[in-house]
């Protein structure tokens, strides 16, 4: 994705999810994903998605039932 773009995802981010310690960053060599951070930590993938002129951005978050205790 292209900085802007990742500048406008991340300040949506944090205005949604309020006093989160979030960063979305570029992934190399892929220009329709980039990687969310929270607390440092890898947290989910935002994919982008351009259909019939319109574009929509995916949040894609794995959650391991280990980490529900």
């Amino acid at each position: 994705m292209k900085p802007d773009e990742i500048r406008k995802l991340e300040a949506y981010l944090k205005r949604t999810f309020k006093g989160v310690d979030l960063q979305v960053r570029a992934m190399p060599r892929k220009n329709d994903t980039a990687e969310l951070y929270i607390g440092g930590e890898f947290a989910g993938l935002l994919s982008k998605d351009t259909d019939e002129g319109e574009t929509s951005y995916h949040l894609t978050m794995t959650i391991l039932d280990i980490d529900l205790d």
